[in-house]
């Protein structure tokens, strides 16, 4: 019964200090921002998926959000970069596999030594325990082509940090 009671103080705790804004006088000195969701604009989306590579510029971005669905209860792809059974997504492209800290990767995918981008990401859905032998992702994989390119041109989209377009009055357009 203590035992209970005290899991259930700790808890409320924990999570009555979830909605407190992190500063330095109660994170040990450090400044944290969370970068708060972006939610595109159709037009947005079209521009940025414009400058994936092929096929991943044409993917159909409502199938691989669709598709994504079945990965929801292991990853999580929103800056708040919250770990579940598996590691959180969001910046993924770019980043070397088994290197997100705060998640306990295992050996095999701290030594598999890639960047994720869309061709080693390719890969590993595609067969996820053939590619990385001793993987603890117990997902099969994805073995269709176009779901595959579909998953991550969405993947691509919602896990890259939001970059505001550079303000009305500059004389550049370029990215």
């Amino acid at each position: 019964m203590k035992k209970t009671v005290f899991l259930l103080l700790v808890t409320a705790a924990a999570l009555s200090a979830c909605n407190e804004p992190r500063t330095a006088d109660n994170d040990g000195g450090q400044d944290i921002s969370i970068a708060a969701p972006h939610d595109y604009t159709e037009s947005e989306k079209a521009a940025i998926q414009a400058t994936f590579p092929a096929p991943y510029s044409t993917a159909d971005l409502a199938a691989g959000e669709k598709l994504f669905n079945k990965c929801r209860s292991c990853h999580t792809i929103t800056p708040d970069k919250m770990n579940l059974t598996g590691p959180h997504l969001y910046g993924l492209f770019g980043r070397k596999s088994g290197t997100e800290p705060g998640y306990p990767f295992t050996e095999a995918m701290t030594e598999h030594n890639v960047t994720w981008d869309f061709d080693t990401l390719d890969a590993y859905i595609t067969a996820p325990q053939v590619v990385v032998k001793g993987t603890k992702m117990g997902y099969q994989g994805v073995k269709d082509e176009t779901e595959r390119h579909n998953l991550l041109a969405y993947l691509k989209l919602e896990t890259t940090p939001y970059v505001p377009p550079a303000a009305s009055g500059s004389e550049s357009s370029a990215p």
